[in-house]
């Protein structure tokens, strides 16, 4: 995973698979984030073509965390897969999905 500072933004740009093994690595990178003082995350999910549960358990943690905290966790760029598996767990009702990088952050900004 790659992470990226925008301003008091981070943006993580998400793997190819998220899943039991890739999750742990994200989670521990998404978490020294907010350690850091980050508050607003962005995750690219552009370059993700598989989702498994640990993703998206991963996601719905880091968001509730943020919550907590006063922040915000909002999700851009997910392909026709990851979107379908978002749609049949329910998750495009709990977060703000957008289409790309630069919508997601220009959210954030308000």
């Amino acid at each position: 995973m790659e992470i990226k500072i925008v301003g008091d933004v981070g943006i993580a740009i998400f793997v190819k698979r998220l899943d039991a093994y890739t999750s742990r690595d994200a989670e521990m990178a998404l978490k020294d984030l907010i350690e850091k003082g980050v508050r607003r995350i962005v995750c690219d999910l552009s370059q993700t073509e598989y989702i498994a549960s640990a993703g998206l358990r991963l996601l719905l943690s880091v968001a509730k965390n943020l919550q907590r905290l006063s922040g915000q966790l909002v999700l851009c760029s997910l392909g026709p897969y990851v979107k379908e598996v978002f749609d049949t767990a329910g998750f495009t009702q709990l977060f703000k999905i957008f289409s790309s990088t630069e919508e997601a952050l220009t959210s954030l900004q308000h």
